[in-house]
């Protein structure tokens, strides 16, 4: 690759760094201050983790129609995230969880302007042999960094939530500039918009699929995303707040690291049998992390986080050559948010339902997820029959 090409998509993979460390710094942070601090119930905290998904969902979309109408348009998704750092400042300022609710809406909103474009350029400058892979490397310092944010929460709990979220901002801001650079060096080669008949690649599983299945696993694994995540685990195993986000931090952290051999194969030409096996993985994970135990609850987690990180690179390469691309790889985003959003909110009420104690202690929310899990194991396994 050029110089150029290759320095925009190394800067692009840093930005995955500097972001994530700004955002799961915060995420524990603004989870246990509205829990312990602002004493909000679960179903109080699940609408809280799920408004921030919920804005991201519609700007997802929105940002990869704007981009549609010119690869300028690039830049407001860098200063979108730069942005973020002025809205953490607020969270200190809060007395209620709806207020907590209220910013993390706006976080929601301006992430989704930044994320799913820098999703698209590093898809659609990568040149497709490759493509898979280096997205995976992108999702991967992601997930470095928030293995490090959560180490990082879990050694600045004493400064509280105000210190915090000054670390967050630094980061954030920095995240903004990076991405800044990264555009300017590949605007060359972002093609936002391609003619249907021309200059497409051939598509191995339709788009509509993509985002079928994006969707019921999203719904699915939306008890690993955010603060119910750091709740629920802190709750069910009786550990602080500083061991719960080192323990998500790993398992998020493992999960990436093993997603990369997934998206080796999907670069050599076995898309549909990866699409396959991370639907299997992610229909069972409820069903583990149900069992109040250490090793359940961690494998649970992991097997969600490892089925939805090792989709994420596979639907990005399958939806980079489709001619409207911008727009699919913003929908996607906007799909899997809508989706998580209902998870979380199903995994918040259904959270009163308690617990049942036969051998083990098995907590009754997580088995709502299981009609979803039938069906996308129904869709996972109808793909492999196809192939």
């Amino acid at each position: 690759m050029e110089f150029k090409r290759l320095a925009g998509i190394l800067l692009l993979i840093l930005s995955a760094f500097t972001g994530t460390m700004a955002f799961r710094l915060a995420t524990p942070a603004v989870a246990f201050y509205t829990r312990d601090i602002l004493k909000a119930s679960m179903f109080s905290v699940s609408i809280v983790s799920t408004s921030f998904v919920l804005a991201r969902a519609f700007s997802s979309v929105s940002g990869g129609l704007m981009l549609e109408r010119g690869k300028r348009l690039l830049y407001l998704g860098a200063l979108a995230m730069m942005f973020n750092a002025l809205a953490v400042q607020l969270y200190p300022l809060t007395s209620n969880w709806l207020q907590v609710a209220g910013i993390k809406l706006l976080n929601g909103f301006l992430n989704g302007l930044s994320w799913p474009m820098a999703q698209f350029v590093i898809a659609v400058t990568t040149p497709k042999g490759i493509r898979a892979r280096v997205t995976a490397v992108y999702f991967f310092f992601g997930s470095v960094a928030a293995l490090l944010g959560n180490y990082v929460y879990a050694y600045t709990v004493n400064l509280g939530l105000s210190g915090q979220m000054w670390i967050s901002s630094a980061f954030f801001m920095l995240t903004g500039l990076i991405m800044l650079a990264a555009y300017y060096l590949l605007r060359a080669w972002v093609t936002p918009r391609r003619k249907k008949d021309s200059d497409t690649e051939k598509l191995v599983l339709d788009p509509k699929g993509v985002l079928l299945i994006a969707a019921l696993m999203a719904v699915i694994v939306a008890f690993t995303s955010g603060e119910i995540t750091y709740v629920y685990v802190s709750e069910a195993l009786g550990i602080g707040r500083a061991a719960t986000a080192r323990l998500i931090g790993w398992a998020g952290f493992l999960a990436s690291l093993m997603s990369y051999g997934v998206s080796w194969l999907a670069d050599v030409g076995s898309e549909r049998r990866t699409v396959m096996l991370t639907s299997i993985l992610a229909a069972i994970s409820p069903l583990l992390a149900a069992v109040k135990s250490a090793p359940t609850v961690f494998l649970g987690i992991f097997l969600a986080l490892f089925a939805f990180q090792s989709f994420r690179p596979i639907s990005r390469k399958i939806l980079a050559g489709y001619h409207r691309s911008s727009l699919a790889i913003g929908g996607v985003n906007g799909v899997q948010n809508i989706s998580t959003f209902f998870g979380g909110i199903l995994f918040g009420l259904s959270y009163s339902l308690g617990e049942v104690h036969w051998l083990f202690t098995v907590n009754l929310a997580f088995l709502t997820f299981m009609p979803v899990s039938i069906i996308l194991l129904w869709k996972g396994i109808g793909l492999r029959m196809r192939g």
